[in-house]
């Protein structure tokens, strides 16, 4: 996932992708715990796109905080 994509969606909707995601990474460490796990790779994908999400989730915040006044940086 593009870090394009995830701007475009709303912050709700990425909540919801964090969720998904954290989902797939248990599943996948599951795999990778009982030696079933095929693409190792992908679990750092996984955890790229959570930061990712995460990163543009506070970006939001601070923003909204920015506009409120309520940050002095």
């Amino acid at each position: 996932m593009k870090v394009k994509e995830i701007r475009e969606m709303s912050t709700e909707e990425i909540r919801a992708k964090v969720a998904e995601l954290k989902e797939e990474l248990f599943n996948l460490r599951f795999q990778l715990a009982v030696n079933n796990l095929e693409n190792t790779a992908r679990i750092r994908e996984v955890r790229r796109a959570i930061a990712q999400c995460k990163t543009i989730i506070r970006e939001r915040e601070l923003e909204q905080a920015k506009a409120q006044g309520e940050v002095r940086a």
